[in-house]
Protein backbone atom coordinates (compact mmCIF):
# COMPACT_ATOMS: atom_id res chain seq x y z
CA UNK A 1 0.00 0.00 0.00
CA UNK A 2 1.66 3.18 -0.83
CA UNK A 3 0.95 6.86 0.64
CA UNK A 4 1.43 9.08 -2.60
CA UNK A 5 3.01 6.98 -5.35
CA UNK A 6 6.76 6.04 -5.84
CA UNK A 7 9.86 7.78 -6.79
CA UNK A 8 11.62 6.66 -9.48
CA UNK A 9 14.29 9.44 -9.87
CA UNK A 10 17.80 7.75 -8.85
CA UNK A 11 18.45 10.47 -6.39
CA UNK A 12 15.00 10.04 -4.57
CA UNK A 13 13.72 7.61 -2.28
CA UNK A 14 10.38 5.15 -2.57
CA UNK A 15 8.16 5.97 -0.23
CA UNK A 16 5.70 2.73 0.89
CA UNK A 17 3.10 2.70 4.11
CA UNK A 18 4.89 -1.03 5.17
CA UNK A 19 7.27 -3.65 4.28
CA UNK A 20 8.45 -6.12 5.63
CA UNK A 21 11.60 -4.56 7.85
CA UNK A 22 15.78 -5.05 6.37
CA UNK A 23 18.52 -4.33 7.80
CA UNK A 24 18.51 -0.73 6.95
CA UNK A 25 22.65 -0.40 6.35
CA UNK A 26 23.86 1.56 9.24
CA UNK A 27 20.73 2.40 10.79
CA UNK A 28 19.46 -1.17 11.82
CA UNK A 29 16.85 -2.66 13.71
CA UNK A 30 19.63 -3.88 16.26
CA UNK A 31 17.60 -2.39 19.58
CA UNK A 32 17.87 -3.97 23.69
CA UNK A 33 13.96 -2.80 24.10
CA UNK A 34 11.00 -4.45 22.66
CA UNK A 35 9.93 -3.82 18.89
CA UNK A 36 7.02 -4.93 17.01
CA UNK A 37 4.58 -6.14 19.64
CA UNK A 38 2.51 -3.61 21.16
CA UNK A 39 -1.13 -2.74 20.01
CA UNK A 40 -2.19 0.87 18.79
CA UNK A 41 -4.99 0.53 21.84
CA UNK A 42 -2.33 0.33 24.22
CA UNK A 43 -0.34 3.22 22.82
CA UNK A 44 -2.77 5.57 22.91
CA UNK A 45 -3.97 5.05 26.19
CA UNK A 46 -0.13 5.49 26.76
CA UNK A 47 -0.73 8.53 25.23
CA UNK A 48 -3.47 10.13 26.45
CA UNK A 49 -2.28 9.40 29.87
CA UNK A 50 1.28 10.55 29.71
CA UNK A 51 0.44 14.01 28.06
CA UNK A 52 -1.99 14.66 30.81
CA UNK A 53 0.55 14.28 33.52
CA UNK A 54 1.19 17.04 36.24
CA UNK A 55 2.82 19.27 33.32
CA UNK A 56 -0.48 20.44 32.38
CA UNK A 57 -1.08 22.13 35.86
CA UNK A 58 1.57 24.54 34.32
CA UNK A 59 -0.11 25.76 31.38
CA UNK A 60 -2.79 27.96 32.59
CA UNK A 61 0.29 30.45 34.01
CA UNK A 62 2.87 29.17 30.74
CA UNK A 63 -0.28 29.75 27.80
CA UNK A 64 -3.06 31.44 28.91
CA UNK A 65 -1.30 34.65 31.07
CA UNK A 66 0.55 35.70 28.20
CA UNK A 67 -2.09 35.65 25.70
CA UNK A 68 -5.44 35.99 27.51
CA UNK A 69 -8.70 34.34 26.35
CA UNK A 70 -8.74 35.18 22.43
CA UNK A 71 -5.24 34.65 21.66
CA UNK A 72 -5.01 31.82 24.22
CA UNK A 73 -7.65 29.93 23.52
CA UNK A 74 -7.24 30.47 19.66
CA UNK A 75 -3.51 29.14 19.48
CA UNK A 76 -4.32 26.23 21.29
CA UNK A 77 -6.16 25.14 18.70
CA UNK A 78 -4.44 26.42 15.73
CA UNK A 79 -1.05 24.80 17.33
CA UNK A 80 -2.37 21.75 18.63
CA UNK A 81 -3.78 21.36 14.93
CA UNK A 82 -0.39 22.33 13.36
CA UNK A 83 0.97 19.81 16.00
CA UNK A 84 -0.76 16.45 15.15
CA UNK A 85 -0.66 17.03 11.50
CA UNK A 86 3.50 17.54 11.75
CA UNK A 87 3.06 13.86 14.00
CA UNK A 88 0.75 12.21 11.61
CA UNK A 89 3.32 13.14 8.28
CA UNK A 90 5.94 12.10 10.19
CA UNK A 91 4.56 8.19 10.82
CA UNK A 92 3.96 7.62 7.22
CA UNK A 93 8.23 8.02 7.20
CA UNK A 94 8.30 5.21 9.46
CA UNK A 95 8.77 2.81 6.50
CA UNK A 96 10.87 4.15 3.37
CA UNK A 97 12.47 2.33 0.57
CA UNK A 98 11.52 -1.12 2.67
CA UNK A 99 13.38 0.09 5.22
CA UNK A 100 11.95 0.38 8.92
CA UNK A 101 13.00 3.20 10.89
CA UNK A 102 12.41 2.77 14.99
CA UNK A 103 14.67 5.88 15.65
CA UNK A 104 13.95 9.45 14.65
CA UNK A 105 17.75 10.21 14.24
CA UNK A 106 17.86 7.03 11.72
CA UNK A 107 15.73 8.07 9.35
CA UNK A 108 17.12 11.64 9.31
CA UNK A 109 20.19 10.07 8.66
CA UNK A 110 19.47 7.93 5.70
CA UNK A 111 17.86 10.40 4.11
CA UNK A 112 20.42 13.63 4.55
CA UNK A 113 23.12 11.78 5.84
CA UNK A 114 25.45 11.37 8.93
CA UNK A 115 25.05 15.31 9.05
CA UNK A 116 21.75 15.34 10.13
CA UNK A 117 22.18 12.17 11.91
CA UNK A 118 24.31 13.44 14.43
CA UNK A 119 22.30 16.82 14.71
CA UNK A 120 18.49 15.00 15.03
CA UNK A 121 20.17 13.26 17.67
CA UNK A 122 21.46 16.63 19.51
CA UNK A 123 17.86 18.08 19.26
CA UNK A 124 16.07 15.07 20.32
CA UNK A 125 18.07 14.10 22.93
CA UNK A 126 18.52 17.67 24.55
CA UNK A 127 14.48 17.64 23.84
CA UNK A 128 14.31 14.07 26.42
CA UNK A 129 16.90 15.42 28.78
CA UNK A 130 15.54 18.54 29.65
CA UNK A 131 11.92 17.15 29.29
CA UNK A 132 12.99 14.44 32.17
CA UNK A 133 14.36 17.11 34.11
CA UNK A 134 11.24 19.06 33.91
CA UNK A 135 9.46 15.79 35.52
CA UNK A 136 11.90 15.35 38.53
CA UNK A 137 11.12 19.35 39.20
CA UNK A 138 7.12 18.46 38.68
CA UNK A 139 7.48 15.62 41.13
CA UNK A 140 9.60 17.14 43.88
CA UNK A 141 6.93 20.54 43.54
CA UNK A 142 4.09 18.13 44.19
CA UNK A 143 5.98 16.26 47.14
CA UNK A 144 6.04 19.34 48.88
CA UNK A 145 3.35 20.33 48.29
CA UNK A 146 1.93 17.57 50.33
CA UNK A 147 4.44 18.38 53.11
CA UNK A 148 3.21 21.98 52.94
CA UNK A 149 -0.35 21.21 54.36
CA UNK A 150 0.96 19.73 57.40
CA UNK A 151 3.91 21.76 57.80
CA UNK A 152 4.10 25.66 58.32
CA UNK A 153 8.42 24.89 57.43
CA UNK A 154 8.53 22.37 54.66
CA UNK A 155 11.72 20.61 54.17
CA UNK A 156 13.43 22.21 50.95
CA UNK A 157 11.88 21.44 47.66
CA UNK A 158 15.73 20.06 47.00
CA UNK A 159 14.94 16.92 49.37
CA UNK A 160 12.25 16.24 47.53
CA UNK A 161 13.78 16.73 44.08
CA UNK A 162 16.04 13.71 45.18
CA UNK A 163 13.25 11.67 46.42
CA UNK A 164 11.74 12.00 42.81
CA UNK A 165 14.83 11.02 40.93
CA UNK A 166 15.17 7.94 43.05
CA UNK A 167 11.69 7.09 42.63
CA UNK A 168 12.06 7.23 39.07
CA UNK A 169 15.41 5.53 38.95
CA UNK A 170 13.47 2.49 40.37
CA UNK A 171 10.84 2.50 37.70
CA UNK A 172 12.98 2.76 34.98
CA UNK A 173 15.13 -0.25 36.34
CA UNK A 174 12.51 -2.49 36.96
CA UNK A 175 10.45 -1.10 33.58
CA UNK A 176 13.07 -0.97 31.40
CA UNK A 177 10.61 -0.28 28.52
CA UNK A 178 7.76 0.99 26.69
CA UNK A 179 6.43 -2.05 26.29
CA UNK A 180 7.16 -2.94 29.49
CA UNK A 181 4.67 -0.27 30.92
CA UNK A 182 1.55 -1.91 29.56
CA UNK A 183 0.38 -3.36 32.57
CA UNK A 184 1.09 -0.14 34.24
CA UNK A 185 -0.94 1.63 31.93
CA UNK A 186 -4.52 1.06 33.48
CA UNK A 187 -3.64 2.04 36.85
CA UNK A 188 -1.99 5.21 35.41
CA UNK A 189 -5.28 6.18 33.56
CA UNK A 190 -7.36 5.47 36.67
CA UNK A 191 -5.42 7.80 38.98
CA UNK A 192 -5.10 10.58 35.60
CA UNK A 193 -8.84 11.05 35.55
CA UNK A 194 -8.89 10.99 39.21
CA UNK A 195 -6.92 13.82 39.59
CA UNK A 196 -8.47 15.90 36.83
CA UNK A 197 -11.44 15.10 38.00
CA UNK A 198 -10.63 16.06 41.62
CA UNK A 199 -8.55 19.04 40.29
CA UNK A 200 -11.52 20.59 37.91
CA UNK A 201 -14.39 20.27 40.20
CA UNK A 202 -11.96 22.30 43.18
CA UNK A 203 -11.08 24.83 40.07
CA UNK A 204 -14.79 25.33 39.39
CA UNK A 205 -15.16 26.02 43.09
CA UNK A 206 -12.66 28.73 43.39
CA UNK A 207 -13.59 30.14 40.53
CA UNK A 208 -17.33 31.06 41.54
CA UNK A 209 -16.07 32.19 44.71
CA UNK A 210 -13.68 34.39 43.16
CA UNK A 211 -14.92 38.22 41.87
CA UNK A 212 -11.87 39.66 41.44
CA UNK A 213 -10.45 37.82 38.80
CA UNK A 214 -7.84 40.25 36.28
CA UNK A 215 -7.36 38.74 33.17
CA UNK A 216 -5.21 41.89 31.17
CA UNK A 217 -1.97 41.02 30.01
CA UNK A 218 0.82 42.85 31.98
CA UNK A 219 4.15 44.00 30.88
CA UNK A 220 5.78 46.08 28.19
CA UNK A 221 4.77 45.71 24.43
CA UNK A 222 8.49 43.99 24.02
CA UNK A 223 7.83 41.68 26.87
CA UNK A 224 4.27 40.53 25.83
CA UNK A 225 5.74 39.37 22.07
CA UNK A 226 8.35 37.37 23.86
CA UNK A 227 5.98 35.83 26.40
CA UNK A 228 3.60 35.37 23.97
CA UNK A 229 5.94 33.29 21.98
CA UNK A 230 6.92 31.19 25.34
CA UNK A 231 3.63 30.71 25.17
CA UNK A 232 3.17 29.02 22.14
CA UNK A 233 6.49 26.69 23.02
CA UNK A 234 4.50 25.26 26.23
CA UNK A 235 1.55 24.60 23.75
CA UNK A 236 3.52 22.54 21.14
CA UNK A 237 5.56 21.12 24.41
CA UNK A 238 1.47 20.22 25.63
CA UNK A 239 0.82 18.15 22.74
CA UNK A 240 4.07 16.42 21.12
CA UNK A 241 7.29 14.97 22.61
CA UNK A 242 10.04 14.81 19.72
CA UNK A 243 9.75 10.91 19.89
CA UNK A 244 6.95 9.33 17.94
CA UNK A 245 9.06 6.86 15.61
CA UNK A 246 10.59 5.35 18.99
CA UNK A 247 6.82 4.84 19.94
CA UNK A 248 5.75 3.69 16.85
CA UNK A 249 8.62 1.06 16.92
CA UNK A 250 6.89 -0.52 19.55
CA UNK A 251 3.72 -1.23 17.38
CA UNK A 252 3.08 -4.68 15.34
CA UNK A 253 1.54 -3.91 11.97
CA UNK A 254 0.60 -2.11 10.12
CA UNK A 255 2.54 0.50 11.86
CA UNK A 256 2.04 3.60 10.58
CA UNK A 257 -2.11 3.20 10.24
CA UNK A 258 -1.74 1.77 14.10
CA UNK A 259 0.59 5.30 15.16
CA UNK A 260 -2.47 7.15 13.48
CA UNK A 261 -4.90 5.14 15.14
CA UNK A 262 -3.14 6.20 18.60
CA UNK A 263 -2.74 9.58 17.49
CA UNK A 264 -6.53 10.13 17.02
CA UNK A 265 -6.99 9.07 20.62
CA UNK A 266 -4.45 11.47 22.10
CA UNK A 267 -5.72 14.13 19.61
CA UNK A 268 -9.70 13.82 20.36
CA UNK A 269 -9.71 12.31 24.24
CA UNK A 270 -6.26 12.96 25.25
CA UNK A 271 -6.73 16.74 24.12
CA UNK A 272 -9.75 17.65 25.98
CA UNK A 273 -8.58 16.50 29.43
CA UNK A 274 -5.32 18.85 28.90
CA UNK A 275 -6.86 21.66 27.42
CA UNK A 276 -9.91 21.67 29.64
CA UNK A 277 -7.85 21.75 32.69
CA UNK A 278 -5.50 24.77 30.97
CA UNK A 279 -8.41 26.96 30.35
CA UNK A 280 -10.47 26.29 33.54
CA UNK A 281 -7.27 26.93 35.88
CA UNK A 282 -7.02 30.36 33.88
CA UNK A 283 -10.89 31.27 34.27
CA UNK A 284 -10.67 30.10 38.23
CA UNK A 285 -7.68 32.80 39.22
CA UNK A 286 -7.07 34.64 35.87
CA UNK A 287 -3.30 35.88 36.16
CA UNK A 288 -2.23 35.10 39.64
CA UNK A 289 -2.85 31.29 38.24
CA UNK A 290 0.19 29.88 39.28
CA UNK A 291 3.24 27.99 37.55
CA UNK A 292 1.95 24.97 39.50
CA UNK A 293 -1.96 24.97 40.02
CA UNK A 294 -2.34 23.03 43.46
CA UNK A 295 -0.92 26.40 44.67
CA UNK A 296 -3.78 28.39 44.12
CA UNK A 297 -6.27 25.48 45.28
CA UNK A 298 -8.04 26.80 48.04
CA UNK A 299 -8.95 23.12 49.65
CA UNK A 300 -10.13 21.05 51.48
CA UNK A 301 -6.51 19.74 52.87
CA UNK A 302 -7.55 16.24 51.68
CA UNK A 303 -8.09 17.28 48.07
CA UNK A 304 -5.11 19.34 47.79
CA UNK A 305 -2.98 16.02 49.88
CA UNK A 306 -4.40 13.35 47.43
CA UNK A 307 -4.06 15.63 44.21
CA UNK A 308 -0.48 16.19 44.78
CA UNK A 309 -0.25 12.00 45.51
CA UNK A 310 -1.60 11.43 42.58
CA UNK A 311 0.34 13.76 40.23
CA UNK A 312 3.40 12.61 41.92
CA UNK A 313 2.59 8.59 41.13
CA UNK A 314 1.26 9.52 37.64
CA UNK A 315 4.60 11.58 37.13
CA UNK A 316 6.76 8.37 37.82
CA UNK A 317 5.30 6.61 34.87
CA UNK A 318 4.57 9.02 32.29
CA UNK A 319 8.13 10.11 32.55
CA UNK A 320 9.11 6.77 31.44
CA UNK A 321 7.72 6.78 28.26
CA UNK A 322 9.26 10.45 27.19
CA UNK A 323 12.51 9.44 28.59
CA UNK A 324 12.30 5.94 26.52
CA UNK A 325 14.52 6.54 23.82
CA UNK A 326 17.88 7.84 25.66
CA UNK A 327 17.69 4.10 27.77
CA UNK A 328 17.27 2.59 24.56
CA UNK A 329 20.44 4.11 23.15
CA UNK A 330 22.21 3.32 26.50
CA UNK A 331 20.74 -0.02 26.74
CA UNK A 332 21.61 -0.75 23.12
CA UNK A 333 25.16 0.76 23.15
CA UNK A 334 26.23 -1.39 26.69
CA UNK A 335 23.86 -4.57 27.38
CA UNK A 336 24.37 -7.52 26.12
CA UNK A 337 22.23 -7.85 23.05
CA UNK A 338 22.22 -11.78 23.16
CA UNK A 339 21.05 -12.52 26.61
CA UNK A 340 17.73 -11.12 28.23
CA UNK A 341 17.72 -7.73 29.80
CA UNK A 342 17.36 -9.25 32.76
CA UNK A 343 20.61 -11.73 33.08
CA UNK A 344 22.64 -11.28 35.50
CA UNK A 345 25.54 -9.68 33.47
CA UNK A 346 22.89 -7.11 32.15
CA UNK A 347 21.23 -6.28 35.36
CA UNK A 348 24.23 -5.00 37.10
CA UNK A 349 24.91 -2.50 33.75
CA UNK A 350 21.02 -1.82 33.46
CA UNK A 351 21.76 -0.60 37.36
CA UNK A 352 24.52 1.31 36.40
CA UNK A 353 23.25 2.85 33.26
CA UNK A 354 19.98 3.87 35.20
CA UNK A 355 21.54 5.22 38.31
CA UNK A 356 24.24 7.44 36.35
CA UNK A 357 21.55 9.03 34.35
CA UNK A 358 18.90 9.82 37.29
CA UNK A 359 22.04 10.94 39.48
CA UNK A 360 23.11 13.44 36.70
CA UNK A 361 19.84 14.58 35.49
CA UNK A 362 18.57 14.73 39.44
CA UNK A 363 21.60 16.80 40.05
CA UNK A 364 21.07 19.92 37.71
CA UNK A 365 17.54 19.73 38.57
CA UNK A 366 18.07 20.59 42.09
CA UNK A 367 20.52 23.36 40.94
CA UNK A 368 18.08 24.80 38.75
CA UNK A 369 14.63 24.59 40.23
CA UNK A 370 12.66 26.90 37.58
CA UNK A 371 9.73 24.80 35.78
CA UNK A 372 8.47 27.28 33.18
CA UNK A 373 12.32 27.34 31.47
CA UNK A 374 12.28 23.81 31.33
CA UNK A 375 9.24 24.14 29.71
CA UNK A 376 9.73 27.10 27.35
CA UNK A 377 13.13 25.89 26.17
CA UNK A 378 12.13 22.30 25.58
CA UNK A 379 9.24 23.54 23.51
CA UNK A 380 11.85 26.19 21.19
CA UNK A 381 15.42 25.35 20.00
CA UNK A 382 14.74 21.21 19.86
CA UNK A 383 11.17 20.69 20.03
CA UNK A 384 9.78 22.93 17.11
CA UNK A 385 12.12 21.46 14.14
CA UNK A 386 11.61 18.12 15.34
CA UNK A 387 7.71 18.59 15.13
CA UNK A 388 7.41 20.96 12.02
CA UNK A 389 10.58 21.41 10.21
CA UNK A 390 12.23 17.72 9.82
CA UNK A 391 9.09 15.99 8.37
CA UNK A 392 8.91 18.80 5.71
CA UNK A 393 11.85 18.10 4.58
CA UNK A 394 11.86 14.29 4.70
CA UNK A 395 8.59 14.87 2.39
CA UNK A 396 10.44 17.30 0.05
CA UNK A 397 13.74 14.64 -0.67
CA UNK A 398 11.25 11.61 -0.56
CA UNK A 399 8.27 12.87 -2.54
CA UNK A 400 10.36 15.84 -4.10
CA UNK A 401 10.17 14.58 -7.97
CA UNK A 402 6.61 13.34 -7.82
CA UNK A 403 4.50 15.65 -5.77
CA UNK A 404 2.22 18.27 -7.02
CA UNK A 405 3.29 22.23 -7.34
CA UNK A 406 0.93 23.01 -3.97
CA UNK A 407 2.37 20.14 -1.92
CA UNK A 408 5.90 21.09 -2.68
CA UNK A 409 5.12 24.88 -1.90
CA UNK A 410 3.46 23.93 1.40
CA UNK A 411 6.41 21.52 3.08
CA UNK A 412 8.88 24.80 2.31
CA UNK A 413 6.44 27.33 4.07
CA UNK A 414 6.55 25.12 7.03
CA UNK A 415 10.27 24.93 6.74
CA UNK A 416 10.74 28.41 6.60
CA UNK A 417 7.78 29.08 9.10
CA UNK A 418 8.74 26.84 11.77
CA UNK A 419 12.48 27.99 11.71
CA UNK A 420 11.41 31.45 11.95
CA UNK A 421 9.31 29.97 15.39
CA UNK A 422 12.67 28.01 16.51
CA UNK A 423 14.32 31.12 16.18
CA UNK A 424 12.03 33.77 17.90
CA UNK A 425 10.74 31.04 20.90
CA UNK A 426 14.13 30.16 21.40
CA UNK A 427 15.07 33.99 21.99
CA UNK A 428 12.22 34.49 24.07
CA UNK A 429 13.03 31.29 26.32
CA UNK A 430 16.79 32.29 26.49
CA UNK A 431 15.60 35.82 27.81
CA UNK A 432 13.14 34.03 30.46
CA UNK A 433 16.25 32.24 31.44
CA UNK A 434 18.57 35.33 31.85
CA UNK A 435 15.81 36.67 34.08
CA UNK A 436 15.25 33.69 36.37
CA UNK A 437 19.03 33.32 36.74
CA UNK A 438 18.95 36.83 38.07
CA UNK A 439 15.87 36.38 40.63
CA UNK A 440 17.09 32.95 42.04
CA UNK A 441 20.61 31.53 43.10
CA UNK A 442 21.85 27.72 42.64
CA UNK A 443 19.72 25.25 44.45
CA UNK A 444 17.17 27.44 45.56
CA UNK A 445 14.31 26.67 47.31
CA UNK A 446 12.16 27.61 44.47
Amino acid sequence: MDVEGKVTNGNSLTLNLEHKATQNDDYGLASAHTIDTDSWQQVGLMLVTSFNCGWILSFSNLVMVPLGWTWGVLCLFVVGLYTAYGNWLLAAFHFIDGRRFIRYRDLMGYVYGKNMYHITWIFQFLTLLLGNMGFILLGGKALKGINSEFSDSPLRLQYYIVMTGAAYFMFSFFIPTISAMKNWLGASAVVTITYIVLLLIVLVKDGKSNSNKDFDISGSEVSKVFNAFGAISAIIVSNTGGLLLEIQSTLRKPAVENMRKALYSQYTLGVLFYYGVTIVGYWAYGTLVSSYLPENLSGPKWINVLINAIVFLQSIVSQHMFVAPIHEALDTKFLELGKAMHSGENLKRLFLLRALFFSGNTLVTAAFPFMGDFVNLLGSFSLVPLTFTFPSMVFIKVKGKTARTEKMAWHWFNIVFSSLLTIATTISAVRLIIENIRKYHFFADA
